[in-house]
């Protein structure tokens, strides 16, 4: 069994993917061909944002933004604890600091009411300048951001949506990588929508930032390639991942948004009555990077990811350590407690998550998690 099966939905997409891959090669495009402007055009409309401009990963879309606010040495960028390392890194490589805030115990995500502290309490010291917030949209589901856009606006902050895991996701109608000032994403392999490789995107709707985004991604260029008006860096999305990421994107839209929501809906039934399950907010909807429960503690997790392991049953933690626990941020000050991420990282455990999950493996997979916790 596979935690995210790559392989089947290559085999599904065969024929599209090849074919792409083969014409890029032919017309020998590697580099900003027009698949490129092609995908950034659909993810735009997909989205509703006016601006998609790719990158070349998740990372690089988060310090292009970085870079397109000039965060800098003295500012203070609000950022969740619960999170991959890359949301608080790329505060700190911009010469900001990171301050971390809680997240909510049942969506994973940001908890307005631990920025709004964490804010306050950075306000009241003084020596910094608070600047942005970022939210991560983690395992899937939006942050609330009628809620964020509420603090960001009362504080004049910029609101940064990492939609890195939410592509796909949305509240109501507005889709994920459309909140805040900015969103950005990943095309990481195990991402919702995955590209071979690495990948990223930004999404704006200022015209002005965009071009900054357009200009800074490929060496600050001018009009032409050797009109160079400002310091940027090289980070662009190969054509390669782009012609590959256009019928993955079809089907993606098509059938396996819906099919991964089936997955996770059976899970759910499953599993509801032996752990603690995902909540989707009503009126949420999310793209499940991730189908993470809850164990009663740290030991329980370690007991029942071992026994799953034995069945060849592969696992994940997400994440085992706080984002203010992490070794390159010590001597950062914590403005307020994170409570519910340090019981998380203890007690959160992610399951095979993908469309192409069958109902015999989910019963598989479910099936022993029962009986295993109930021998313990």
């Amino acid at each position: 069994m596979q935690f995210r099966d790559l392989e089947t939905q290559y085999l599904r997409l065969k024929s599209e993917i090849d074919g792409g891959i083969a014409r890029v090669i032919k017309n020998t495009n590697f580099i900003s061909g027009k698949q490129v402007n092609e995908l950034e055009g659909r993810l735009a409309e997909y989205v509703g944002a006016k601006h998609c401009i790719t990158c070349g990963n998740g990372t690089d879309a988060l310090t292009l933004m970085m870079m397109a606010w000039g965060i800098k040495e003295g500012d203070a960028v609000f950022v969740p604890d619960f999170t991959f390392f890359a949301s608080g890194e790329v505060v700190a490589y911009a010469g900001a600091t990171p301050v971390f805030y809680d997240v909510q115990p049942d969506t994973f995500n940001a908890d307005a009411d631990s920025l709004e502290a964490a804010i306050r309490a950075v306000n009241a010291e003084g020596k910094l300048n608070p600047k942005a917030i970022i939210a991560v949209d983690l395992f899937g589901q939006p942050a609330d951001y009628v809620k964020l856009q509420k603090v960001a606006d009362k504080y004049d902050l910029l609101l940064l949506e990492d939609g890195a895991q939410g592509f796909g996701g949305r509240i109501g109608d507005k889709k994920a990588c459309s909140f805040g000032d900015a969103a950005t994403t990943s095309f990481f392999p195990a991402k919702p929508l995955g590209c071979y490789g690495d990948g990223g995107a930004v999404f704006v709707n200022d015209d002005n930032t965009a071009d900054y985004l357009r200009s800074v991604r490929i060496h600050g260029k001018g009009s032409f390639k050797y009109d160079n008006i400002r310091i940027g860096v090289n980070s662009r999305l190969d054509t390669i991942q782009a012609a590959l990421l256009l019928p993955k994107f079809k089907a993606f839209c098509e059938y396996e948004l819906e099919d991964v929501n089936k997955v996770a809906d059976l899970y759910t039934a499953q599993l509801c009555d032996n752990v603690i399950t995902p909540v989707v907010t009503e009126g949420f909807y999310s793209s499940w990077a991730q189908y993470a429960i809850q164990l009663k503690d740290e030991t329980e997790r370690n007991i029942l990811q071992n026994a799953l392991k034995e069945k060849d049953i592969p696992t994940m933690i997400y994440y085992p350590k706080p984002m203010h626990r992490q070794k390159a941020f010590e001597g950062i000050k914590q403005y307020v407690d994170c409570t519910v991420t340090e019981r998380l990282c203890e007690t959160v455990l992610a399951l095979p998550m993908h469309p192409y999950l069958s109902e015999e493996q989910i019963r598989f997979v479910t099936d022993n998690i029962k009986c295993i916790l109930q021998k313990r």
